[in-house]
């Protein structure tokens, strides 16, 4: 593929959620950008390692994973929109939006994993389902930014942990002012709009993954920045004061996010 058709195809794609670097100068114009926030992420070893990115979307992570030596990479997401926890009073605008504006489902990935060679397998399945029968069991397991967006996050990583046989990665964004304010107490805030249920503090996030039965290893918080594509941020002194509290929770003015390393407990 010539670097115009790639980006010709690449700008023909309506929404694209991650940044990733397809060709040189062929960039994807992401809503956030985790190319810099990557290593920052308490990363196990996954050379030679069979690992599952859960919630793929355009497959930064999953490709991350081929990248760094891992043996075979399967990459799992939902059908499409009318399979997300849509919150109750949304779900028909929700659905409609994304129905609209984010073309079809795994569009994205489809056209970044021919542009990089990668072998990753891309499979329909639902962190719900996820099981040993359906899809064996992993080395390494990643999933990022998943769990604020569903209805029933402990059904959801009771699933992941059926199909961990190695470490856990787990990204989640976390609220800035409850990770400043508390930042040895678990807590959630209860958020409610935009598709996203509840968003923890950095100490609630590991809480879960320990009641969820996973003994954490290691933790780090970071930010991860708005990429090209996300739409343009509000400038009010309310705004700046937000960006100022990310910075204090998460060492930069993105979104605030907690990286957790853990297995399974015995």
């Amino acid at each position: 593929m010539t670097a115009p058709g790639l980006a010709a195809r690449v700008a023909a794609h309506p929404l694209w959620y991650h940044t990733i670097e397809l060709a040189p100068g062929v960039v994807t114009p992401g809503w956030f950008d985790l190319r810099g926030a990557v290593e920052r992420l308490p990363w196990p070893d996954v050379t030679g390692r069979r690992c599952l990115d859960i919630g793929t979307w355009d497959g930064f992570l999953a490709f991350e994973l081929e990248r760094r030596g891992a043996s075979e990479v399967v990459a799992t997401d939902i059908a499409g929109p009318a399979d997300w926890d849509h919150l109750p009073r949304q779900r028909a605008d929700a659905v409609a939006y994304l129905e609209d504006a984010a073309g079809r489902q795994g569009a994205g990935f489809a056209i970044a994993a021919e542009a990089l060679g990668s072998k990753v397998e891309r499979r329909v399945i639902n962190i719900y389902d996820l099981s040993p029968d359906r899809i064996g069991t992993f080395d390494v397991v990643v999933c990022g930014a998943l769990l604020l967006h569903l209805r029933n996050p402990f059904d959801a990583l009771a699933a992941v942990r059926s199909v961990c046989r190695g470490a856990f990665l787990s990204s989640e964004q976390i609220d800035s002012q409850l990770s400043v304010l508390s930042r040895k107490r678990p807590a959630l805030f209860v958020e409610g709009t935009d598709g996203r249920w509840t968003i923890p503090n950095a100490a609630g996030h590991a809480r879960m993954l320990e009641i969820a039965g996973f003994d954490l290893q290691q933790r780090t918080t970071f930010s991860v920045p708005f990429g090209a594509g996300h739409p343009r941020t509000p400038t009010t002194p309310r705004a700046v004061g937000r960006r100022l509290v990310r910075r204090l929770a998460a060492g930069g003015t993105g979104v605030a996010y907690s990286g957790v390393l853990c297995r399974p407990a015995l």
